[in-house]
């Protein structure tokens, strides 16, 4: 894919950062090439799913000459074919029809509620308790693992179009996970000798201030809690703002409290988000990272694989080697989740297989560390083993990475070859059987409402 040349950065260059939105999107000077119906179209989908970018997505990562097509472009700018066409024809026929804002606002809503805004059981299943209090801006659905949202950090720095956690963005009350409370995540953790591992996510946690999520951070450090082994900070700002290392006024401080939670003695690992491997190729990118990594915290990447961006095994492949050239561990590819878009994105779970087959052959052993392609489903992190022949019958294989009840990991699971289906909710188990080996279990889970903490114990 042709790409514009990357713009170095100079001596004294401190960009400034400038966000894009509904409200003035129509001011990005490559957009006004654009008809006014196309301009209309991303409105009418950003009405409904969020629509966020800036000015180095817009100058240094879209190759404008390659738009519509190019991936970043559809990465981060509203597609109408995001919307379903019933979906699309409504709000459009709203917004031409009643400018008022309460009117829009409620059409947006309705068509929300029909896009499952909260998959996999998160609002349900996975948010804890401390004695009688609902934490909830936590997530605790794996038995070593909490999610932290601090409430500073829901937003990010540009937003992916596919993003599964759209709700946090779209101002619904009710649809947010976020805590600004650090005493009660350190109060969970103590109390929960299994948790080993933090991830704190949002939104994006890099979009506060070094300040700000210190007040998260060092609160952890300084309660010594034996069982904290790992914090993880899962963030797309290396791809999106990579500025957030090098020139912002407090890049100096972030880099520092890094180096304090490594100095602690506690693992920190950084999540990077990656979706196509030009997000790779800026000097920007490339001198964030090294600055990262010389803090001591190690930087793992992931990315669902998309229709219309990355579907190709050749993008994985550019990715993955260019991630273990600049000292990244690849970690995940993931399956589009039911949620938003999913439609647009969704690659089927056998194409899905396939590329993750074609471009794990081209690479060397050090990018062999990524798992995939997972769904991180109701019942756990389910990963597709591949395509093949049992009892003469065509099935695909899979099995958990993760699970609501440890014991399900590594299980292998069949169901009936289906070339078409996207998640786990399409597939049928093989040979007849009537469930999945975990459906009975899970079943049980939510009909006794067990909390999460609860699962984890099941004999």
């Amino acid at each position: 894919m042709k790409q514009s040349p990357t713009r170095s950065r100079s001596e004294g260059d401190t960009p400034k950062y400038k966000t894009y939105g509904l409200h003035n999107f129509r001011e990005i000077p490559q957009l006004k090439s654009f008809t006014e119906e196309q301009r209309f179209a991303m409105e009418v989908v950003g009405t409904v799913l969020p629509f966020k970018t800036n000015n180095y997505v817009i100058n240094e990562l879209i190759n404008w000459d390659n738009v519509p097509d190019d991936p970043i472009f559809v990465l981060t700018f509203p597609q109408k074919e995001m919307l379903r066409p019933d979906h699309f024809d409504q709000m459009a026929s709203v917004m031409k029809r009643d400018r008022d804002r309460q009117v829009v606002a409620e059409t947006a809503n309705k068509i929300r509620l029909q896009l499952n805004p909260h998959p996999a059981g998160q609002m349900e299943h996975n948010v804890p308790m401390l004695g009688d209090q609902k934490l909830h801006g936590m997530q605790h659905k794996y038995k070593e693992t909490v999610l932290f949202f601090p409430s500073q950090g829901q937003t990010c720095h540009a937003y992916c179009t596919f993003c599964f956690r759209w709700p946090q963005f779209v101002g619904m009350e009710g649809m947010k996970f976020a805590m600004k409370e650090a005493e009660l995540l350190v109060a969970y953790v103590r109390e929960h000798t299994e948790v080993s591992d933090i991830l704190f996510t949002g939104g994006d946690p890099m979009i506060m201030t070094a300040k700000h999520l210190a007040s998260y951070i060092d609160p952890l450090i300084e309660a010594r809690l034996p069982n904290l082994q790992r914090i993880r900070i899962g963030t797309k700002a290396l791809a999106y703002w990579p500025y957030k290392f090098l020139t912002d006024k407090d890049a100096e401080e972030t880099l520092a409290l890094f180096k304090h939670v490594v100095d602690s003695g506690i693992h920190l690992a950084v999540m990077a988000h990656f979706n196509h491997n030009v997000e790779l190729e800026t000097e920007a990118a490339r001198m964030a990272t090294d600055r990262v990594r010389k803090t001591g915290a190690q930087i793992r990447t992931q990315s669902p694989v998309l229709a219309h961006i990355n579907d190709d095994p050749a993008v994985w492949a550019a990715m993955w080697k260019e991630q273990v050239n600049l000292g990244m561990v690849p970690y995940y590819m993931f399956v589009v989740r039911d949620t938003g878009a999913q439609h647009y994105f969704g690659v089927p779970l056998v194409r899905a297989w396939q590329i993750y087959r074609e471009a794990y052959q081209t690479v060397s052993g050090l990018s062999r560390t990524v798992r995939g392609p997972s769904m991180s489903a109701n019942p756990g992190k389910v990963q597709v083993l591949g395509v093949g022949n049992a009892n003469g019958q065509k099935v695909i294989t899979m099995r958990m990475l993760q699970g609501r009840n440890p014991d399900w990991v590594l299980r292998p699971f069949f169901a009936e070859y289906d070339e078409n289906a996207i998640w786990l909710d399409d597939l049928k188990p093989a040979f007849g059987e009537g469930k999945f080996f975990f459906e009975e279990e899970l079943q049980r889970m939510y009909h006794e409402d067990l909390s999460p903490e609860s699962a984890f114990n099941l004999e």
